[in-house]
């Protein structure tokens, strides 16, 4: 059965009761691939060497990261690299592992990306409810500066570097990078216009590298390996490896690290195979934007999954067995998108709007013949016509699930209910208000985890 082949998640699964300590980060080897870097390679060199991994960026896009970082001009200061740890997407959790469990990783990234672009300042925007990340990405910034490992002379280079830890207030939009940009500059967070893209003018109208968590979390591998090494990994054009967060109806949901290309069969096996030993019905393969698959037998990269006509994304992978409700995963999905719409643009505001208000007239047996055509013309009207992405990801999970499972929808309309109620009433039980709280969640404890956050679990 196909292993993990652990490059950025070694320490944190080999040493899971103190990997995020300074003091296990540096016997395991943390902050000398900085060294390396920054007392004998040049910029120029750390750019081509990453263009020659052929890392491409783990938030979504997957742009290739030497590529983008090439498009910053040299003679523009000040520059800055802003971190996207804002990791909104439904059933995503990777960039929170590697910020709980190895900040100093991180760090070392961000060092190594900011030293490539010459920029003196760097900006972690961190998703609010990370308490426990935020904690421990605070206390190891603190740890860096007292090391020598931040500030000013770096190793006795001329390289200087501040990291600024900045906790977001959960919008799901300020995942978008122009956005971010807008809310860490105090404004309501809304995409920009582009052009000009961050790299010419971004944050406070510098030029601005932004780069998702795991994209930098991989730089000391690299860095210290070599970027032929981490192409041995991976396919051709999507190299090295990927954290995938797989979770849904299977046995053993977790973060999973293994070589792009993968198959998704393979990563099912990994773990643990459907639950209950029930049939799979449909994947979610890249976060609830990806447009759904139902076969397995399909690699796990960037290019594979755009021919098939879905996205790796996030790489979050959501395995949903025979006897889900594929009408209410449309709902919950769409519901999710209406709520986080920051509203800037007409189809995405009342696009999600009345998507939603379509499929609960289907779900709760209202449902008309027609509105599966009226659920295909609302996609079509937020698709490439929104004004960031967000819409455009709406659009692309409501026309799969009316695509794939057309007959679905059909019997709930013939029915005048849902044919599956009682079953998905367990799944959603949260929302049904069994519970605490109007959600049926309790209150979140303001105070989070406490100051000592190493002492947490």
């Amino acid at each position: 059965m196909l292993q993990e082949t652990r490059l950025i998640t070694r320490r944190l699964r080999e040493f899971p009761d103190d990997s995020w300590t300074i003091e296990r980060a540096l016997d395991d080897g943390a902050y000398e691939t900085l060294r390396k870097v920054v007392t004998e390679m040049s910029p120029d060199e750390v750019i081509e060497v990453t263009k020659d991994s052929g890392l491409r960026g783990r938030g979504g896009a997957g742009f290739p990261t030497g590529m983008k970082w090439s498009f910053v001009p040299k003679d523009v200061f000040p520059k800055y690299l802003v971190v996207n740890h804002d990791e909104g997407e439904p059933c995503t959790f990777k960039d929170r592992e590697l910020a709980e469990s190895d900040p100093h990783a991180v760090l070392e990234g961000i060092a190594i990306a900011a030293f490539a672009n010459q920029a003196s300042k760097a900006f972690i925007y961190c998703r609010g409810e990370f308490a426990l990340g935020s904690r421990r990405l605070d206390r190891a910034i603190s740890e860096a500066y007292d090391k020598g490992f931040l500030g000013s002379g770096i190793f006795g280079s001329k390289f200087d570097l501040d990291i600024i830890l900045h906790r977001g207030a959960g919008a799901y939009i300020c995942g978008e990078e122009s956005a971010l940009l807008d809310s860490l500059e105090g404004y309501r967070g809304q995409p920009r216009l582009r052009p000009p893209y961050p790299a010419v003018k971004g944050l406070y109208g510098q030029p601005t590298v932004v780069n998702n968590t795991e994209t930098l979390a991989t730089l000391p591998w690299i860095f210290a390996n070599g970027a032929g090494a981490y192409k041995k990994y991976g396919t051709e054009k999507s190299p090295g490896t990927k954290m995938f967060s797989v979770s849904g109806h299977i046995e053993r949901p977790a973060n999973y690290e293994v070589p792009l290309g993968t198959k998704l069969q393979d990563i099912l096996d990994l773990a643990g195979g459907m639950r209950g030993g029930k049939k799979l019905k449909a994947v979610i393969p890249g976060g609830a934007s990806s447009p759904l698959l139902t076969d397995t037998d399909i690699a796990m990269d960037f290019d594979t999954l755009k021919e098939a006509g879905t996205m790796l994304g996030s790489g979050a992978i959501t395995f949903l067995d025979e006897d889900t409700c594929m009408v209410r995963n449309a709902l919950v999905t769409l519901e999710f998108f209406e709520h986080e719409s920051c509203g800037k643009c007409t189809p995405c505001r009342e696009g999600t709007w009345w998507a939603v208000k379509v499929l609960e007239r289907v779900e709760h047996g209202e449902g008309r013949p027609e509105d599966m055509s009226l659920l295909h013309d609302i996609a079509n009207g937020m698709d490439g016509r929104s004004f960031c992405p967000l819409g455009d990801a709406a659009s692309w999970a409501l026309r799969s699930n009316v695509k794939l499972f057309l007959d679905e929808f059909e019997q709930h309309v013939d029915l005048g209910r849902c044919p599956a109620e009682e079953e998905h009433k367990v799944l959603v039980g949260a929302r049904r208000g069994i519970g605490l709280g109007e959600a049926g969640v309790g209150d979140q404890p303001s105070s989070g985890i406490g100051v000592d956050a190493a002492g947490a679990s």
